[in-house]
């Protein structure tokens, strides 16, 4: 399903959908041939970038019929970090390039990626037992540090993006401010040093861009770009708040002197409503990432997720770019996906990508609804409008007031033309979430003369309540609040209600919470690693928006606003970037691996009230949820030890893990290292047979002479024994290895009828506490 402003927005049964999809696409696409990838691995470092073009074109050359054919059909000659190309080729092309021994892949680039959206710092602090104040001191807060931010653009005149006081940028830079629609050198300045845009292959299958709903430039339309990247690292700006004066206060990315170079790479879908969906393509998004590396980024954030089934690694874009930059030291950050909480669905699976859930900060915008006979429930919204003061109104139920023919699965729902005016004109309409936006139902109330919009949680979210500035006053309620109003409606005989105005609330407990929103694992390519990896702040975070953009992106919704709340683990992969920013401006010499492990070891299980974190429906959350924890940035600046990874144990990886040559001058052995024995900071198994005997390696970062014992969480019917049990250290840079043997101590049918079940060990030297989560997965 496709998403936007993070959380999942279906605004029509996706049948349909992908029936218009199809009408709007099919013409743009099968006239000139797919864009297919063609990857041949690592660069050819020898080579001129010239010469590495040419052999691109006598490729193209080998399958076309002439040479002006071959050229005209490059798209993308990738040369920077990796060695590989996008062209136009038909099936046939395509097939007859796979099977060329210098090939690693060939795989088509189409639209399957999509994008995942101020106290949400100071709640990061407060998680790690900061009264105020979180960001480290001194030389070490990121100014020099360059990240490359993968969306849809940005919107440079946000006072987020101001440079002031900022130096020189960094020499090291060899970006570019590229220009086109209302967007040029001048740009750009010390704080958003580079901006590019790619949309070649996107216009290879839509057609040219509608210049009405999208820039053709790096500036942002949609809004998803400029708050991913003010969330980074914009500037601090007091008197900040969302539309309606809500979360009033002084807003800051993360790492707000770090540096940021802007790669659009998501445009609108041609459609009913483009401006509610972009979309993102493999070969536009390599074609950045590309650039992102020969530019000179330190790390790259990316909001951007696969539908439907994750790609194979060979042929996913984003794994392929992210692998490439990580052997050139770049911490590559994406976010998880809004597909949760079924199992098995979280995206972005490469173990060199640190891969993120999302989690609720201590806020809420409370808005008491006081119903008629006497109750008072408290729904959230962030909605500007008031019902007139001093009386009350009736209310009505949605599914008895649907206008004849509208399905029985979706009468509850508020969809497009779903209401009848005369049963809702003058009354609060409660509706359910499920199908359709939140907003457009919102539209739709209005639309069918409705006063207002009380907006209920399925079981499915539980008490996790996303706020929307609807078009009308509104407010939304949990699933148990929601319940409660529909037995008063269907127990008075004239149900009435009043909605308070909303005010913001902080302090709220227990937080975090886990997103029912945020994807879950297990991987379903390799259950052997776990993912996510982290959480971190992802409901109702406030971030600098597009003014091109309406706070809902309905059609009619004329509003403009310069800051915008939103959801999804779009917005919580920010939070995770800048923390690596923080750590590549502490530890330059830091490998893309030890600085994923620093902000894993270091992540907590608990909430801010020292409990377990929880999710939305009231279960505890697990590794399958939240990975590691939620992340702590103070601590992972000192994390004591850290799990290094090279490029070559990625090759060998991906060699277990389904066959998956990733490199030709590197063959895959016969008998390759399992899965699970990637030197990861987290280790999971699967398919227990008896036992399985773990090896980790952990590389001292913190003082000489240090002593750490193991301490060790064993998942219920299941011994984990680490050997041995302590490891002392004479120097900084100093390794040790170890091994962790799992081994069943029940019989299957006496353990617990769970899917996984969970433990943990965790070094500590009376200093640091290094903590890896431990799951066995029995289903």
């Amino acid at each position: 399903m496709k998403t936007t402003g993070g959380v999942p927005m279906s605004g029509l049964p996706f049948f349909l959908f992908l029936c218009l999809f199809s009408f709007f696409t099919a013409s743009a696409s099968t006239k000139q041939g797919q864009v297919y990838i063609v990857y041949l691995g690592e660069d050819a470092a020898a080579k001129s970038k010239g010469a590495i073009l040419d052999d691109h074109h006598a490729l193209l050359l080998s399958v076309k019929g002439s040479e002006e054919e071959a050229r005209a059909s490059l798209l993308y000659s990738y040369k920077h970090s990796l060695n590989g190309f996008a062209a136009l080729l038909s099936d046939d092309e395509a097939t007859k390039l796979s099977e060329r021994t210098e090939v690693v892949s060939t795989f088509r680039s189409d639209g399957r990626w999509s994008p995942h959206t101020t106290r949400s710092w100071e709640f990061v602090g407060l998680e790690e037992g900061l009264s105020k104040g979180w960001l480290p001191s001194g030389a070490h807060t990121g100014e020099n540090v360059i990240v490359g931010m993968l969306d849809s653009g940005i919107w440079p005149e946000s006072r987020s993006f101001s440079d002031e006081g900022l130096g020189p940028v960094p020499p090291r830079w060899k970006g570019a401010c590229q220009g086109g629609d209302s967007f040029n050198s001048s740009s750009c300045n010390r704080k958003v040093i580079g901006a590019r845009y790619y949309l070649k292959a996107y216009e290879a299958h839509h057609g040219r861009l509608n210049a009405t709903n999208a820039y053709r430039s790096p500036r942002d339309h949609d809004g998803h770009g400029t708050h991913t990247a003010s969330t980074v690292a914009g500037r601090t700006v007091p008197g900040v708040a969302a539309l309606g004066g809500f979360a009033a206060g002084t807003a800051s990315g993360g790492a707000p002197l770090a540096r940021l170079a802007i790669y659009k790479v998501c445009w609108p879908i041609p459609g009913p409503n483009p401006n509610i969906e972009n979309t993102c393509f493999d070969a536009d998004m390599l074609a950045a990432m590309d650039d992102a590396v020969g530019d000179g980024v330190d790390v790259m954030s990316v909001s951007i997720g696969s539908s439907g089934k994750p790609p194979r690694l060979p042929d996913d874009g984003i794994a392929v770019g992210a692998l490439h930059a990580a052997r050139r030291g770049v911490v590559v950050v994406c976010s998880g996906g809004n597909s949760g909480p079924a199992p098995a669905t979280v995206s972005n699976l490469a173990p060199w990508i640190l891969t993120v859930g999302a989690s609720s900060i201590d806020r809420s915008f409370n808005s008491p609804i006081t119903l008629g006979n006497g109750m008072v429930i408290m729904g959230q919204t962030v909605t500007p409008y008031q019902l007139p003061p001093n009386r009350t109104y009736p209310m009505v139920y949605a599914a008895q007031a649907v206008v004849p023919g509208t399905p029985a699965n979706v009468t509850n729902q508020c969809l497009p033309n779903s209401l009848s005016p005369q049963k809702v004109r003058g009354k609060i309409v409660v509706c359910l979430r499920g199908s359709g936006l939140r907003v457009g139902k919102g539209l739709e109330v209005k639309r069918a003369g409705g006063a207002a919009i009380v907006l209920g949680n399925p079981p499915l979210y539980g008490s996790e309540v996303p706020v929307d500035a609807h078009v009308l006053p509104g407010t939304a309620v949990s699933m148990a609040d929601v319940n409660t109003i529909l037995k008063y409606i269907n127990s008075s005989a004239n149900p009435t209600a009043y909605l308070e105005r909303s005010r913001t609330v902080v302090d709220v407990k227990p937080s975090p919470v886990m997103a029912q929103f945020s994807s879950r694992g297990p991987n379903v390519l390799e259950p052997s690693i776990l993912k996510p990896d982290v959480t971190a702040p992802g409901l109702n975070i406030l971030a600098a928006w597009s003014e091109a953009s309406s706070p809902t992106k309905l059609d009619g919704d004329n509003r403009v606003v310069k800051y915008n709340i939103i959801s999804g683990t779009s917005m919580s992969c920010p939070h995770v970037s800048a923390t690596a920013v923080l750590l590549k401006s502490a530890h330059p010499d830091w490998s893309a691996a030890a600085i994923r492990s620093a902000i894993m070891t270091t992540a907590t299980a608990n909430n801010a009230e020292s409990g377990p974190i929880m999710n939305a429906d009231g279960t505890v959350a697990g590794p399958m949820d939240y990975g590691s924890g939620h992340i702590r940035p103070r601590h992972a600046l000192d994390p004591g030890l850290v799990y290094d990874a090279s490029f070559q144990d990625y090759l060998l990886y991906a060699c277990a893990s389904g066959g998956a040559q990733l490199d030709r001058s590197f063959p895959c052995p016969a008998t390759p290292p399992r899965p699970h024995e990637l030197n990861y900071p987290s280790v999971a198994i699967h398919g227990l047979n008896g036992s399985a005997t773990v090896r980790r390696t952990v590389t001292n970062v913190g003082e000489h002479g240090a002593h750490y014992s193991v301490a060790v969480v064993e998942p219920m019917g299941f011994s984990v024994k680490v050997s041995p049990t302590s490891l002392a250290f004479a120097r900084a840079g100093e390794k040790k290895t170890f091994t962790i043997k799992i081994a069943a101590t029940e019989k299957r049918s006496r353990r617990p009828k769970r899917k996984y079940l969970a433990g943990s060990y965790t070094w500590s030297d009376g200093v640091h506490a290094v903590r890896s989560p431990v799951v066995v997965l029995v289903a």
